[in-house]
Order: C-alpha cells, then structure tokens, then sequence
C-alpha cells in the first residue's frame, strides 16, 4: 500500500471513533460467582482502551467519550456487585483530563477526579498512552515503516534526533501518572487502586504480518518494546503510590492485531470486530475485566 493509501485509510479509521452511529451485536457479560460481596463504591478512570469505543452499546454522557456497557469497568461492576458506580473514562483522555474538563463532541466531560469521593472503594485508572501521543505514534508509523519494508521507518523517525523520542515521552510521562495516583490517594483515601495497563497490540515476537498491518519486522520489534516500557513505567509508578498494576500484556499474548477475528483482542487499522481501529474488542475488554478480578481475587465462573 502506498505511504498516501496508508496515512488515508489511518486517518480515516482514526476518526471514526468519533462516529456516534453502531451496529447492535451480543456479547458476554461477566457474572458474579456466588458468594460474591458487594464492592460497594468503584470509580473507573481512563483513556478509551478502558472506555471501549465504538464496542456496543455505547452509553453515557458526553456522548463523545464514547464509552462501552461492555467495557472492562462495566464488566467489573456486574461482576462485583458494585452498589455504586461511576465510569468516567472518555476517549482521548490525558493525565490532564483527570484534572481539568476534556471538550469532546457532544459537550464537556468532567475532571475525572471529580467523581472521587471519601466513600470510594475501588478505583481503577488506565492512562498514559495519549500521553505519549498513541495515535500519532500508530499514523506516523503507518506511513514511515512501509517506505524501509527491510528496516525500519518508523524507529528511524522517531530517532531522528539521536534519541528515542517516544521512549523520552515515556519518561516525562511517569511522573504525570505519580501526581494522578497521588491524588487519588488524597480524594479517595480508603480506596483499593488498580492501574490497568495496556495489551498485547503487536505479536510478542516474530516479524508480524507485513502488509495488512503495514509495519516492517524491525518497527513491530521497536513497537514491541516501546509498549513494554510503557507498562513497566505504569507498574513502577503503582508500586510507588502503593497500588496494584493490572498486566494485561501477558495474558493477550496471541491475541493481537495479526490473528484472526474471533482470536485477535486488539483489532487492526481496519476492524473486523465493532472496535476503534488498534483499540480492544469486545474480547479484549473481557480480558481486561479478567484480569482486573483476578488481581481482587475474585473466583470467576468457567468461560468467563
């Protein structure tokens, strides 16, 4: 596909997620075993890999957020029995948005933060990746890995300056997520916190599948290991603000954006699954939900 063909279909996939229109599918819900107890008061906070655009139903207010009932906060609840439960996770949201408004189409959502209070029991945060420019990354590469199918375009461009710029973003990026979880502490004291890190997006190994996702072997090695560092810059700072970080890198393993529908969690630059294109499915976000519960050590029925 030429580097013009590619930057068109990217942008044009990309700005679907703000389509408000969607098709109605079915998907599993998840379920409380029994003897589950109530979680009382959880708060979900995050990015659109925990808001799950463009995954029906979409619902909630600002419509642009374009939060999922089927996105892994959602499917958390249900399975906790949560007495009360705020998501306020929008699409294209920032370590700024938890504390100032984010315009998007459709009105103005609320600081994040803002739906914390002293009675917060459980919070869950899934942040960083707009910080470090997620969607720009996925364009930027889109068009410069094609142009060295042998090397690697996108790796080359981001070390233009003799640095890795997306790994120097990381870095900057760290002390952002401390200030969050630091007053998450301060707003919600008593609360468990989860930080929920990011898939599996390209294979764990392997040259990935060159052309259909448009990225040569030596940009899916750099790729790869550009998100790893973006987990592990999540995990440290969790540890440090005494929460618990939430892999799902590991358990995805196999599931990305290379396999086919109905295996792949993470859909492609062109969805096969009712998805935001390099964002989870359905099946992605039950993974997330999964491993969300087992890190509360919540038993979870067979299947789940």
């Amino acid at each position: 596909m030429r580097p013009a063909r590619v930057r068109h279909v990217v942008r044009a996939f990309v700005a679907a997620v703000g389509c408000a229109g969607i098709a109605v599918f079915t998907a599993g819900q998840a379920h409380a075993t029994e003897g589950s107890e109530d979680s009382g008061h959880y708060v979900a906070l995050g990015d659109s890999y925990t808001a799950g655009p463009l995954i029906p139903m979409q619902t909630g207010q600002p419509a642009g957020c374009l939060r999922s009932d089927h996105n892994y906060p959602s499917l958390v609840s249900a399975a906790l029995h949560s007495s009360s439960f705020k998501d306020v996770s929008c699409s294209g949201s920032t370590t700024k948005d938890m504390f100032s408004p984010q315009s998007v189409t459709g009105g103005t959502n609320p600081p994040e933060l803002d739906a914390l209070t002293g009675h917060t029991d459980l919070v869950t945060l899934g942040i960083g990746g707009n910080d470090i420019g997620f969607t720009s990354i996925i364009t930027t590469c889109a068009v410069q890995s094609p142009t060295k199918p042998l090397g690697a375009g996108c790796r080359d461009y981001f070390h233009r300056s003799g640095r890795d710029e997306i790994a120097d973003r990381i870095d900057a990026t760290g002390p952002k997520v401390a200030a969050v979880l630091e007053a998450i502490g301060k707003r919600a004291p008593d609360a468990k916190v989860l930080v929920v890190g990011y898939p599996t997006i390209l294979p764990d190994s392997g040259p990935g599948c060159f052309p259909v996702v448009p990225f040569s072997p030596g940009d899916v090695a750099y790729l790869r290991q550009t998100l790893k560092r973006l987990n592990s810059m999540l995990a440290e700072q969790a540890d440090e603000a005494g929460a618990e970080y939430v892999d799902t890198y590991r358990s995805s393993i196999g599931h990305d954006v290379c396999q086919l529908p109905g295996t792949k969690w993470v859909e492609g630059l062109v969805p096969t699954s009712p998805a935001a294109p390099v964002h989870p499915n359905a099946l992605g976000e039950r993974n997330s939900a999964n491993n969300v519960l087992d890190t509360l050590h919540v038993r979870q029925p067979a299947g789940a």
